[in-house]
């Protein structure tokens, strides 16, 4: 007899109406998922469709994304989001876990204001800055050429530690007795850090690099401010936009389609791949 038979009547309705209401709620969120799939293997052309099925299959739309270079460059674009993702990614890591472990295991008398200023900071979107932002990295020289790809890994990196605060939080669960240990057999802050709390702290690390590795694939405002005209280093959201101008929108609008499942991928997968950390992170430690 399994477990929710013997559940009171009460109990009863209220989980399956509760799983019910998730069963929906799935539902709801996987149908536009489910048209960008079906838009990006349609065999009609435009932006518009009478039917949400396709009348015709097709994958041309993903071979267009890969051999039609006369107006997009779609695997440069990937190239460039996957080198900005993936050095932003790293950087902003480091960067954020070092923050988090100097704000949750020392004390000196900054730390507090220096909390509250990350705080206020954080609070405010990106864009709003963008500008200022821009005028620097052109001050700098960095809006033309090679450079781009560093303006766009020194923006979304830079400023990551300012979001320091779910590291922190998860950090402090950690319990202090274990730095104090180590410590006492020798071990640097370094050594702390590096063979207790990250051991210890692999969910909320995967967690930063999943955010991090996601933000360029996602940003479109930020890329576009700095790549202006220049087509060679546009990400793939600035270049996916501009397939729906109107002079594109009616040749490219399935490709465009084909293009967001194809960067959806790499994330998911990526996502998938470290799932078991989640679980690892906390439980392996507790074996040992």
């Amino acid at each position: 007899m399994n477990k929710f038979s013997r559940y009171p009547l009460k109990k009863k309705i209220t989980v399956t109406a509760a799983h019910l209401v998730l069963a929906i709620l799935s539902v709801i969120w996987l149908i536009p998922v489910l048209w960008v799939i079906l838009t990006s293997f349609r065999g009609t052309k435009g932006s518009y469709s009478s039917t949400f099925f396709p009348t015709s299959y097709t994958f041309d739309n993903y071979v267009k994304l890969f051999t039609d270079f006369s107006v997009f460059n779609f695997p440069k674009m990937l190239f460039n989001t996957f080198l900005v993702a993936g050095v932003s990614c790293l950087i902003s890591t480091f960067f954020v876990i070092a923050v988090a472990y100097t704000l949750s295991r020392l004390r000196f008398k900054a730390r507090k204001p220096l909390m509250n200023a990350a705080m206020i900071i954080h609070l405010f979107p990106g864009f709003m800055s963008m500008i200022a932002v821009y005028y620097i990295i052109k001050m700098l020289g960095w809006t033309a050429g090679p450079m781009l790809r560093v303006a766009m890994v020194a923006v979304y990196a830079g400023g990551a530690g300012c979001g320091y605060h779910i590291a922190k939080g998860f950090f402090d669960t950690v319990s202090i007795s274990l730095d104090e240990a180590a410590m006492l057999d020798g071990a640097s802050k370094w050594q702390v850090l590096t063979k207790i709390i990250m051991p210890l702290s692999k969910p909320v690390v995967v967690y930063t690099l999943l955010t991090s590795f996601a933000g360029p694939f996602k940003d479109f405002m930020l890329a576009k401010v700095l790549c202006g005209t220049h087509r060679d280093y546009y990400t793939v959201a600035v270049g996916l936009y501009q397939m729906l101008d109107v002079e594109y929108i009616d040749q490219w609008f399935c490709s465009f389609a084909a293009g967001a499942v194809i960067i959806s991928i790499p994330v998911a997968a990526l996502f998938l791949g470290t799932q078991k950390y989640y679980v690892e992170g906390v439980s392996g430690a507790v074996k040992g």
